[in-house]
């Protein structure tokens, strides 16, 4: 008996006790979001843009027929089966290539849909003369909204145009003690073969490695776009330690310093500043003939990033991230501009080959005491989360969970300044946040490294390119909401491989039957399509000193 039933919703429900589970996880993974994962069954979706992701990557529908034909326990409705034929036979009937005379050009052969693309609306200005019954010019600066715009009236387009090379700069990678894992390579050369798109690995896995792979193949000068200046250290020290790279070729461009160098690293938070209303560093992306544009952690590329990447069409963009997951639902925007998904390995399959740590995650339900449950209801509602996800008795449960793991190193992590001080306090423990000079941070890191911090508090300056792998335990106290991403990246803190194997632990405390419960199952919903299942513990039986 199977263990998926396909609906003709498009949406599919996966028994996931089932012993093909795992394996029918991995082959719908390619082409279905999850939307609901509670205990039993999983809930995914077949979408537009997950179908046309397919594609890009070399799936075709056959593929996609075939995995659920075999998987599902019912007959798959027809409607469906063609449904999808026809959503992944879209993507490439429009194409733009290079042209010697033209510069620009779209190209199809289905006129009908050439005829309707060029009569849209949402696409006046974006076109030139028309060329044929087959092609249509385009203005080479329009490159990139033109795709954002064909992605949306639902033909997207296979972008063949080529890139400019770029000012030449050789790249090695280092001789020394390490190699590239094999994913890495994988990862790399489909980056490099497709020119463009978003590699997406778990954290921990090496996606900075895989950025200078990526970077010796393409042979060029170099922009890298982090979120933050503890990121740009942690790039350039990587970049030193395994490429040919020296100090001199590598530049730094944040708030404190505007280098140019071959390879330039940059924040994010610098390249989209304003300073009445004008976009000040703008001209970093013209200080080179850049031949690659490498965005860190690209699931959190700010809207400005996003309208000035649409302007570098013609040159090799690669994403890193761990999760394509937006929460503003501009996915489509990072196909379109960045390109489409290239590679992407399973967290799971990464752990079960040893190269992250497996996890243990365990969500702490408290209970808010009698006081706090009737602040909670009288406050006002864009006051009610905040207040149940710091409410004092949460405290008491984290100084416990932290208690019971007297040998390992551990990270406290929440959103809340006033909240975080408290349990810096509570803990004698440092906290990191975003008032904390980049200087005094590193200081910090480096002593949590070395183990001569035991535990560190952090706020949300810590969700993303840290490199802390001495972490063994994570307790997650406060977040962004229900965001699905950070939620991801929390539990990246402790994911790097421990020298003895020993299992990562991810504890999330979360106020019972409120907006904190409600929102903690939202977050949690991508972990669960990676195999990652919660287990509810109560905070009283933690607090009487029962095991959990």
């Amino acid at each position: 008996m199977s263990c998926l039933i396909v609906q003709s919703d498009k949406t599919l429900l996966l028994e996931i006790d089932h012993e093909l589970a795992p394996e029918c996880r991995r082959s719908i993974a390619p082409f279905a979001e999850l939307e609901r994962a509670p205990e039993h069954v999983h809930t995914y979706r077949v979408t537009p843009l997950a179908l046309w992701n397919a594609r890009a990557a070399g799936h075709d529908a056959e593929q996609v027929v075939d995995a659920l034909i075999r998987f599902s326990k019912f007959p798959v409705p027809h409607s469906l089966l063609v449904d999808i034929a026809e959503t992944m036979d879209r993507y490439g009937r429009l194409k733009l290539v290079g042209d010697p005379v033209h510069g620009l050009v779209l190209e199809s052969s289905d006129r009908a849909v050439l005829e309707e693309v060029v009569r849209a609306k949402k696409l006046k200005g974006m076109l030139g003369e028309r060329l044929g019954e087959d092609s249509v010019a385009v203005h080479p600066s329009e490159r990139g909204n033109l795709k954002q715009a064909l992605l949306k009236i639902g033909w997207p387009a296979e972008d063949l145009a080529g890139y400019v090379d770029g000012e030449a700069h050789e790249i090695g990678l280092a001789d020394g003690d390490w190699e590239l894992r094999g994913y890495q390579r994988e990862a790399a050369e489909s980056f490099h073969a497709g020119g463009s798109g978003v590699v997406v690995l778990p954290c921990g896995a090496g996606k900075t490695i895989v950025g200078a792979a990526a970077m010796a193949m393409t042979g060029a000068t170099t922009l890298i776009l982090v979120t933050n200046t503890v990121s740009v250290h942690q790039w350039k020290s990587e970049l030193l330690k395994r490429t040919s790279l020296t100090e001199d070729e590598i530049g730094e461009y944040s708030g404190t310093k505007k280098e140019i160098r071959p390879v330039t690293i940059a924040t994010y938070q610098v390249m989209a500043a304003r300073r009445k209303g004008v976009y000040t560093h703008l001209e970093l992306f013209d200080a080179k003939d850049w031949g690659l544009v490498v965005y860190d952690e690209v699931h959190l590329l700010p809207a400005p990033i996003f309208r000035m990447t649409a302007d570098l069409q013609a040159r090799r963009r690669l994403g890193l991230t761990a999760t394509l997951v937006r929460e503003d639902g501009r996915e489509g925007d990072v196909f379109s501009l960045i390109g489409p998904k290239r590679y992407d390995a399973p967290w799971k399959d990464m752990e079960n080959q040893g190269w992250i740590a497996p996890a243990d995650c365990v969500e702490v339900r408290v209970d808010l005491t009698e006081s706090e449950r009737m602040a909670y209801a009288t406050a006002e509602p864009e006051d009610k989360y905040r207040f149940c996800a710091s409410s004092e008795t949460k405290t008491t449960v984290v100084q416990q969970i932290v208690e019971r793991h007297p040998q390992e190193q551990v990270l406290v992590i929440g959103s809340y300044i006033d909240q975080l001080d408290e349990l810096g306090e509570r803990l004698g423990a440092p906290v990191v946040k975003g008032e904390t000079r980049n200087k005094e941070r590193e200081r910090l890191f480096d002593a949590f490294r070395a183990g001569e911090l035991r535990t560190l508090v952090v706020s949300k300056v810590a969700n993303f390119s840290i490199d802390l792998p001495e972490a063994g335990v994570a307790v997650q106290v406060s977040g962004s909401f229900g965001s699905r991403q950070e939620e991801a990246q929390r539990l990246g803190r402790v994911l790097r491989p421990k020298s003895d194997g020993r299992t990562a632990r991810f504890y999330a405390v979360v106020a019972r039957d409120t907006l904190d419960q409600d929102y903690a199952a939202h977050r949690q919903r991508f972990l669960a399509e990676q195999g990652y299942a919660y287990r509810i513990a109560d905070a009283g039986d933690l607090l009487a000193g029962e095991e959990i």
